[in-house]
């Protein structure tokens, strides 16, 4: 049965609430652990018995951090980095250009300083050089230096990887690997084809951090003092939200402890990012992933790749002022371009219709450095695994993003050993592309047809799940504090949402272009102000615009505001339906 009998509501979809059986264990874990009952339902839904609620709420890294040795060349990896710090040898990271590259590069930058060694840093241009390791880049970085290491890429770069002849080269990877390794000296990936898929969960930098604990080790069994890696933690936090791995087991444990670290404000480049994004309160993971991750994204998206890694390790308040007010305007400039290749992207997966396993579009000139983000747009949209692919002087480069449930980066590989794609990878949520202008067709065809037999044309569209209903009376800070300890919230472990029965709209009014900002509740009694983004773009804001005085089911999730030093609780509005 549909949650309050919404089974289509005005944005087309089905409401659906906890079970029964979810229900039950919920009121087991209140029975046993005195627990609020929101809290409680949230830890029910996520799983987690009566008995492991205490250890869930206070996740730490003692209790969840895996041996680095467990990874295959982690030993080797680590040992052979140390030898050229030891020896002071010459030595190259060569990182993607996103978030989790940047950040990888820089726990490296990092650690190296703190024991008085640095390195060279390059990051590949996004469209003259693309993705990961290059044969040219690789050649010049190995005349000059003894060691690269590849962090965040590699993992498929054979070529390139042999073409840095006379240099040792290192792999610190999370991307999916094919069957065989490329020649390098080690390659410590979780997602490496011999790997038991227990730490497939972790980005990058999470690779880099256990790479950092292990050599850490090795110090201190030679007797010499590591680095202080907790303060480290903020990178790793930042990159494994940003990056958008699930937030489960020992990722839970690098957010949390990461988030503190944050707030301490030691880190110039984070420091000088949020004063200029306007961030004035205690970061959480809505400000990891969507105020400063899409900044220092902008460099790699449209600008110079760099910057956002330049950002990350440098120890100089000046620069860091710098570097965060040019990411902060080329992050201007992208929601600009992305915006008018969203609408094109849009109105081509709407003429071919909302049936089939994919959703796809393809436009000359569009911009490769937004690619990724319209393809997310798409995937809300649709319920479907979405690509986006920017074409210029015949050849496309796309970017995709998956649903749950359904793996992108496998059938990504397959179209690349079928000769469909010039080069393609990823991991089961995120694929990137390269493909020749005439083979684009073809190569959506086939892909579609591998995503229908994992049974994504099936999805429709998306349900939307509730875990209970609140009154807006009950909607207060403290209740949110009490949730966040079930947090923190984001990719594998979603933030709960709430419905709001059969409640009046008091106020509406537009915001800019296409949001919506309500206050609902009871005349005389309490009420919630909520915001709605896009409310316009669909039939949430004409709709909730002019209610006329009807009673609605409001769904969405609740976030504290901050105005001025004080809190209040609104809902981020997500859907409706006529009472």
């Amino acid at each position: 049965m549909a949650f309050l009998g919404v089974e289509q509501s005005l944005t087309g979809r089905r409401w659906v609430g906890p079970d029964a059986a979810t229900d039950r264990a919920a009121e087991a874990i209140v029975q046993q652990t005195g627990l609020p009952r929101p809290v409680s339902q949230v830890l029910a839904r996520m799983g987690v018995p009566a008995e492991a609620a205490e250890a869930y709420l206070a996740p730490t890294l003692r209790g969840l951090m895996p041996d680095p040795r467990s990874l295959r060349d982690m030993e080797t990896a680590a040992a052979r980095i140390l030898a050229a710090v030891t020896r002071r040898a010459r030595i190259a990271v060569f990182a993607d250009y996103d978030v989790d590259g940047g950040s990888s590069a820089a726990l490296l930058l990092s650690w190296m300083r703190a024991l008085g060694h640095s390195a060279t840093l390059y990051v590949p241009d996004r469209i003259d050089e693309g993705y990961g390791p290059n044969d040219a880049a690789m050649a010049a970085l190995a005349a000059d230096h003894e060691l690269i290491i590849c962090v965040d890429c590699g993992t498929v770069s054979h070529g390139p990887i042999a073409a840095a002849a006379g240099a040792d080269v290192i792999v610190l990877d999370h991307h999916l690997g094919a069957e065989t390794l490329p020649p390098a000296r080690a390659v410590v990936n979780p997602n490496r084809q011999d790997e038991d898929g227990s730490l497939a969960h972790l980005c990058a930098a999470a690779v880099v951090f256990l790479l950092l604990v292990e050599a850490g080790r090795q110090l201190r069994e030679a007797g010499r003092q590591a680095p202080d890696l907790m303060a480290m933690l903020d990178l790793v936090g930042l990159a494994t939200v940003a990056d958008v791995a699930p937030l489960i087991g020992v990722n839970r444990a690098f957010v949390r402890q990461g988030l503190k670290v944050m707030a301490r404000r030691a880190r110039p480049g984070l420091v000088a990012l949020s004063d200029i994004a306007g961030l004035d309160t205690a970061p959480s993971t809505y400000h990891l992933g969507y105020v400063l991750g899409p900044r220092i994204n902008a460099g790699g998206r449209i600008g110079q790749a760099d910057l956002g890694a330049r950002l990350l390790s440098t120890s100089d308040p000046h620069e860091a002022d710098a570097l965060a007010e040019r990411l902060h305007a080329l992050n201007a400039e992208r929601r600009d371009i992305e915006a008018q290749v969203r609408a094109e992207a849009l109105a081509q997966c709407g003429a071919r219709g909302p049936d089939g396993a994919l959703a796809w579009a393809a436009g000359a000139g569009w911009h490769p450095g937004v690619v990724g983000i319209v393809a997310s747009r798409l995937k809300e949209a649709t319920n479907r695994p979405s690509i986006v692919i920017g074409i210029e002087d015949g050849i496309g480069k796309g970017s995709g993003r998956s649903v749950s449930g359904i793996d992108l980066g496998a059938p990504i590989q397959r179209l690349a050993a079928e000769g469909l794609l010039i080069k393609g990878g990823g991991h089961k949520m995120a694929a990137g592309l390269t493909v020749a202008e005439d083979k684009i067709e073809a190569a959506m065809a086939r892909l579609e047809d591998l995503l229908t037999r994992q049974g994504a044309g099936a999805l429709g569209p998306a349900d939307l799940r509730l875990d209970g209903t609140l009154m807006p009376g009950a909607a207060t800070v403290e209740l949110l504090d009490q949730i966040d300890t079930a947090g923190p919230f984001g990719a594998g472990a979603p933030g709960p949402r709430y419905a709001f029965s059969a409640t009046r709209i008091l106020h509406a009014r537009r915001v800019g272009e296409t949001h919506l900002k309500i206050t609902f509740g009871e005349p005389g009694g309490a009420r919630l102000d909520a915001i709605a983004f896009g409310a316009f773009d669909g039939p949430l804001g004409p709709a909730l615009s002019d209610h006329g005085g009807a009673a609605f089911h409001l769904a969405g999730r609740l976030e504290i505001n901050t105005f001025r030093g004080r809190q209040s609780v609104q809902l981020q509005l997500q859907d409706a339906a006529p009472a």
